[in-house]
């Protein structure tokens, strides 16, 4: 595939890349800068190696977007400007009617101050999954989550588009799970804690876990309730964007998040993360303990 015709093959994706962009940001000027980086780094790329295209060049602009939205948040700056939207006159992106068509059909100035409410890694999930059609496994690796986890993300977001304003059943039953997680570990209660686990469960660490010491990966209940009977005395319950966890704070910053994975009343996984980046990009709230 010589230049031309990657740059062929990339107009004929501008407009979807375009509104999966808009929607993500709500600005029509920063999604035309997420699609040209888009197409900087396709540019920088191997275009041979390449088997779908228009699901690589998707993938890159919601990473791309997905930086934007957490560099926004990280310096507190609002994300749309004066009311809080940037309309979008008829025509003025300059693209297809079938951009256009999205755009009118799938965002509204409502709809965009609602998703203005979501935490990055919400919205790239929800916008991603529920408009454009991609699966869990797809999407994980963006938003740097597992399918599973990134299934809640996209479940929470839908329910505060859908305006639902009550924590949902799901979330009181994974933080009274956790809660009794976290007082079995506390007191060393070894029975207590094998109750909560499932027989194959996975305690995995990530490396700025494992530098501390900490085994990678532990898998079955009896080792992984050997790895914490009596050793969660400073974990504290969290909201881990906007999930239920666990963190160990130092000095008021977290030090290291603990999520958790469940099926039923069973815990599944539990994932250990201290990676500064990840840590960084993280919406840590705690949880008064009950």
């Amino acid at each position: 595939m010589d230049a031309h015709d990657l740059a062929n093959r990339f107009e004929d994706n501008r407009s979807h890349l375009l509104a999966v962009a808009y929607r993500m940001l709500g600005s029509e000027t920063e999604a035309e800068d997420a699609v040209q980086e888009t197409w900087l780094r396709l540019n920088r790329s191997d275009g041979e190696s390449i088997e779908n295209l228009r699901g690589w060049l998707t993938t890159v602009t919601a990473r791309v977007c997905l930086d934007h939205l957490r560099s926004r948040k990280t310096r507190h700056e609002q994300q749309l400007e004066g009311s809080g939207i940037e309309t979008v006159p008829t025509g003025a992106i300059g693209v297809d009617p079938e951009a256009e068509a999205l755009l009118a059909d799938s965002v509204g100035l409502a709809m965009l101050v609602v998703l203005d409410t979501l935490t990055p890694a919400e919205r790239v999930a929800f916008v991603l999954h529920d408009t454009f059609g991609l699966q869990f496994d797809e999407i994980a690796p963006i938003v740097g989550r597992t399918p599973v986890a990134t299934r809640q993300l996209a479940s929470r977001a839908r329910r505060r588009v859908r305006g639902a304003g009550a924590p949902a059943p799901d979330t009181h039953r994974k933080r009274a799970v956790v809660n009794a997680f976290l007082a079995a570990s506390r007191h060393g209660d070894f029975d207590a804690l094998l109750a909560l686990l499932a027989p194959d469960v996975i305690l995995s660490a990530d490396e700025s876990v494992a530098a501390m010491g900490v085994e990678p990966s532990i898998i079955g209940a009896r080792g992984v309730a050997a790895r914490f009977g009596g050793g969660a005395r400073a974990l504290l319950p969290a909201l881990l964007d906007g999930d239920v966890g666990l963190v160990w704070m130092v000095g008021g910053a977290p030090k290291v998040a603990f999520t958790f994975e469940l099926t039923g009343e069973k815990i599944v996984r539990i994932d250990m993360i201290a990676a500064a980046d990840r840590l960084d990009n993280l919406d840590v709230a705690l949880l008064r303990a009950r």
